[in-house]
This record gives structure tokens, sequence and C-alpha cells, in this order.
């Protein structure tokens, strides 16, 4: 299997600092807060989640402009945060902002 992709709407929770790592690579990490409906076993129900997002690159240049509250559209891939530990966070490749900001 090599299937990995994710798009997730939702709202900037917050925002860490632009950091740089020992090769210079920009860094930006945050988090998402999402809400949606969703129909699971043939009942409707909502769904609420926040979610650790990671920036790379040119991706968390860009990502810095973002403030609290902003709503926005992620696309990108799940990893484990680290190789000790494994939970998962998302790696942002593109983001859109919403409508109504």
């Amino acid at each position: 299997m090599i299937r990995n992709a994710l798009v997730l709407d939702g709202v900037i929770a917050e925002c860490g600092v632009l950091r740089r790592t020992p090769a210079g690579m920009p860094v930006l990490e945050f988090s998402l807060e999402h809400v949606s409906r969703q129909v699971e076993a043939g009942i409707e129900r909502e769904v609420r989640c926040e979610v650790a997002v990671l920036a790379l690159g040119d991706v968390a240049l860009s990502a810095q402009a973002h403030r609290p509250g902003d709503k926005v559209t992620l696309t990108g891939f799940l990893a484990a945060r680290s190789a000790r530990h494994k939970g998962l966070v998302m790696h942002v490749n593109t983001i859109e902002i919403l409508e109504g900001n």
C-alpha cells in the first residue's frame, strides 16, 4: 500500500514560531481545528478534532502569514511525529485560504 493523502478544512487554532532545521530548512508547526458532519454506519454525526500540522520549506514560509482564526484547506499526508514518538502529524503540501476570513 502506498496511498497517504489528506485534505482537511478547518480553522487555525495555534501557530508556532518559524524555526530552521540545522540544515537551514524553514519549519512551522501549528494546529488545525476541524468540525464537520459525517455519515458513519448510516448515521450522521458531528466530528470534531484538533490536528497537529507541520509545514516545511516554502510552505512554512507562506504559512507564517496565517493567524489563529484563519479558515483554511490543507492538503498533505500523515506521518509519525518522530522515530520515537508515533503520534500522527499532518505534513502540509498546500494551504488555501477559505472565503470568510
